[in-house]
């Protein structure tokens, strides 16, 4: 029986009902009339007896004709009928709603807002939902949002969230949206005044002015000259709340702007010169564009300014709901510590060390000189607090035999070498973990070790390149230090007693020094030449640290591939190509041939790739002129303004492309910001 057969069939039984009920409700009326006439009933017992005779003969007469109740088979036939009612409303309400079908998407129904929506003129069944929503409604159907997926109507300018019904066993669904185009105006024009909080520092004024103090006023006067230039650009508020550091605060719209321009204030700065010295005034700037009070801005300032002066200063880091992006960063540090930070430093990993129960310490993947002496000195002071105390590294690294050869001697390190297997077995709650010679927790020894330790300590001298998954105990993350060997000998000499430290552990932490430094060539400062006095007093010799640089037979003929492969590229760059074997002295073969490789003429920065099984090894090295470490970010590397590697899971050639692409953009001042 059809639907149409259905309605017009309780139709007829509805009309039925009403004349029974009628009908009855006459007669017992009548009845009561000529009882009260003929007899001597009393009224109210006439009246009640009449209403409980109405009552029950109208509940008969529905049950009889209309079925068994509310529950009843018919109930079903009814709904249909009921359903109009909501269809009006649905048809008049001012949301657009349609329904289509599930397999094509086709429209079947759709109210007047809906049609005046689209702005057709013709009648749209049939037609696709694709036609007119710049999704299709599967996909909306497929993300299950609770509150509505966004699309865009087609022909129309307001943007509109979708709120998806999926009718259980019918092939159709039931559409919804609601227009939003004005709630996202307002939300974006809150957005766009939304206060941003910036922080400002004066990298190396006072190493600049050291010999030239009488100019500080003067040269300070005409900085703070540029960053008020700025900042009325911006109509913001900048103020100095202490000597070199200032406040600004400014609205978001103007962000966008800064970004636009790779906030050209650092080139600003930069200009300004202090009488014959070679190296410019710089800046850094720690930028909080998040929502929230602005406690929270202030706190998100002050950790991205943070950020920029442990990855060298010179830069802006801008902090975001979205993560934290690079600006800036292409000049060399300037060495600025003092032993006033390494005894701060000191004394509170000893505080720390106090409450261990054991203490790990590790470098990164494929140690080299620096990364195990300074886990060696570390490892000392653990000792002198009474801690026990292992070191993670690759027991089978054959780079490393000549540093584990020197130790064999000292019974303080029996069984103190462990591997990232061992290690991890020795985690306990009250573990400290001790990080050296890097901050990227990719590049570890091991991972695993670092997710597995609450308590942790990082000391480096590499650029930081992202925020910390897990806040670490200290950060002492000084880019302007030749190697993690000289940070560790300056704490060394503020807490170790006199003749403590080892001459093997001293000749191991110079060897660090020794690699990082090029022999004293590079990146040296004065801090550099007094952390190695120290350890020549502790009893290092230079000779036997010199050993460790020995290369054999094979190394050498590995060295010499890469000289065979050499090409010069955009005139200041150099990339030398090699296959592996699969061996570690490969890597170590492919840094070597880039430092060998900048003593070419006319060579500012130089690469060495090397394939070792399905992954690109480079090893960059430049000059004062370009920042390798910039370049090599982009393919997810990091390191020092001069010294940087990365490792690409690709082929040699689209590694040497992924590698071209980054020094382009480095060349050409086109680089977009690096995003962590």
């Amino acid at each position: 029986m059809s639907k149409f057969s259905k309605i017009k069939q309780i139709t007829k039984r509805i009309s039925l009902s009403s004349l029974l009920k009628t009908a009855a409700v006459l007669f017992i009326l009548a009845l009561v009339w000529v009882l009260g006439i003929s007899t001597e009933i009393p009224l109210f017992i006439l009246c009640g007896a009449a209403f409980v005779l109405i009552v029950g003969s109208v509940s008969l007469i529905g049950f009889l004709t209309l079925g068994h109740g509310p529950h009843g088979a018919d109930s079903q036939i009814l709904s249909p009928v009921l359903g109009n009612i909501m269809v009006d409303t649905v048809m008049k309400q001012p949301s657009p709603v349609f329904i289509c079908d599930e397999a094509e998407e086709r429209i079947i129904w759709y109210n007047h807002a809906f049609a005046a929506a689209t702005e057709e003129k013709i009648q749209l069944y049939g037609h696709s939902a694709g036609e007119y929503l710049s999704r299709s409604v599967a996909d909306m159907l497929s993300e299950n949002a609770a509150d509505g997926a966004y699309v865009a109507l087609k022909e129309h300018s307001c943007r509109a969230r979708i709120q998806t019904i999926r009718a259980k066993d019918k092939g159709f669904s039931v559409v919804t949206l609601t227009d939003v185009t004005e709630m996202e105006r307002l939300y974006s024009q809150l957005a766009q005044s939304e206060a941003v909080v910036a922080y400002i520092l004066m990298d190396n004024l006072d190493e600049l002015l050291q010999y030239e103090h009488e100019k500080f006023r003067t040269v300070a006067v005409e900085i703070e000259t540029v960053l008020r230039e700025w900042a009325n650009e911006a109509e913001g508020i900048l103020k100095e709340y202490e000597r070199d550091r200032y406040l600004f605060v400014f609205e978001a719209r103007h962000l966008d702007d800064f970004i636009v321009r790779k906030f050209d204030i650092l080139d600003k700065i930069r200009d300004i010169r202090i009488g014959d010295a070679k190296l410019p005034v710089t800046v850094s700037v720690g930028v909080a564009n998040v929502r929230g009070a602005f406690t929270e801005k202030e706190r998100a300032a002050a950790a991205a300014l943070d950020m920029a002066l442990q990855r060298g200063g010179d830069q802006v880091v801008v902090k975001n709901e979205a993560g934290i992006e690079f600006y800036g960063g292409r000049t060399k540090t300037v060495q600025k510590r003092t032993k006033i930070r390494a005894r701060v430093i000191a004394n509170e990993l000893i505080l720390h060390l106090s409450r261990a129960s054991n203490v790990l310490i590790m470098g990164h993947k494929y140690a080299d000189f620096d990364a195990f002496g300074a886990a060696v000195g570390v490892a000392r002071v653990a000792m002198f607090c009474g801690n026990q105390v292992n070191i993670v590294t690759d027991l089978r690294d054959p780079n490393l035999t000549g540093c584990r050869r020197m130790l064999e001697n000292e019974p303080d390190y029996k069984d103190v070498l462990v591997d990232a297997t061992e290690a991890l077995d020795l985690v306990s709650a009250h573990t400290l973990l001790i990080v050296v010679d890097v901050n990227n927790p990719e590049k570890y020894e091991s991972p695993e070790l670092f997710q597995n330790v609450d308590n942790v300590v990082i000391i480096d001298h590499h650029r930081k390149t992202a925020e910390f998954e897990k806040t670490p105990l200290i950060s002492y993350i000084e880019p302007s230090a030749s190697a993690t060997c000289e940070l560790v000998s300056e704490m060394l000499e503020q807490v170790l007693p006199e003749n403590l430290l080892r001459p093997a552990e001293a000749n191991l932490m110079m060897a660090g020094i020794l690699l990082d430094t090029k022999q004293f060539t590079k990146n040296t400062g004065t801090r550099t030449f007094s952390a190695a006095l120290y350890l020549r007093e502790r009893g290092a010799v230079p000779q036997e640290s010199q050993n460790l640089f020995k290369t054999d037979l094979d190394d050498f003929i590995r060295e010499a591939k890469f000289r065979s492969n050499v090409v010069v590229y955009r005139g200041v760059t150099a990339i030398a190509l090699g296959e592996g074997e699969g061996e570690a002295g490969d890597r170590i073969a492919a840094a070597k041939a880039a430092d060998k490789l900048l003593s070419v003429e006319g060579v500012q920065a130089s690469f060495a790739l090397i394939r070792i099984g399905d992954v690109v090894h480079i090893s960059a090295r430049s000059g004062d002129a370009i920042n390798v470490q910039l370049i090599l970010e982009k393919l997810k590397g990091g390191g020092h303004f001069d010294m940087a590697a990365a490792q690409v899971t690709a082929t040699l050639h689209d590694a040497l492309v992924q590698l071209k692409a980054a020094i382009d953009a480095y060349l050409d001042g086109t680089d977009k910001p690096v995003k962590k």
